[in-house]
Formats: structure tokens, sequence, C-alpha cells
């Protein structure tokens, strides 16, 4: 994925950096989940499914990542961006209500 191929606005959720960088690691995974759909076609022996296995348990682990990574950015951001302590206690007590939701 280039970065071209999407427009990325800014807002108050996740700065540009933070942004760029999920995009980045998000196409990495893309690349990962494609190596696997080609393992997939290629498997030919019962041993080629311990290769796809391996790959599909590092993509996982790969997304896992960006999910935290995205948890995390979006806790220093909107905290930081917070018009008071009112306002960041309830951001970060929406982002954990995602993280016990989606972990």
């Amino acid at each position: 994925m280039a970065d071209s191929a999407l427009t990325i606005v800014e807002g108050s959720a996740l700065t540009l950096a933070q942004k760029k960088d999920l995009l980045h690691r998000l196409a990495r995974v893309e690349g990962q989940l494609r190596g696997v759909q080609r393992l997939i076609a290629m498997a030919d022996v019962p041993g080629d499914c311990n290769a796809v296995a391996q790959q599909m348990a590092a993509a996982r682990k790969a997304l896992d990542r960006s999910f935290v990574q995205l948890l995390t950015a979006s806790i220093v951001t909107q905290s930081a961006n917070a018009e008071d302590l009112h306002s960041a206690q309830a951001r970060a007590s929406s982002l954990a209500a995602m993280l016990d939701k989606f972990a």
C-alpha cells in the first residue's frame, strides 16, 4: 500500500505520524497475508501446513501489535488533547472499554 493511495485526514484522534506508522504496519500485515495465500495455494505435502501455520501466527501477532499501538497512540494523543482532567478521564475510560471489548 502506498501512502498516496489513501487520503490521511488531520484530526484529534491520532497524529499524522501515528497514522502513517499504523498504515505502514498494516501494509506489512497485508503483505504477510498475501504470502500466506500463496503458501496455501502452493501447499503440496503435509509439512507445508507447518509453514502456513507459522506465517499465519506471525500475521496475527503483527495485527495484534498494531491494535496495541493504536490504543497506545490513542491514549497518549487524546489525553494530551483533552481540555481538562474530566475530559481526559472520560477518553481514557472509553479507550479502556474498547480494549476490554476487542482484546
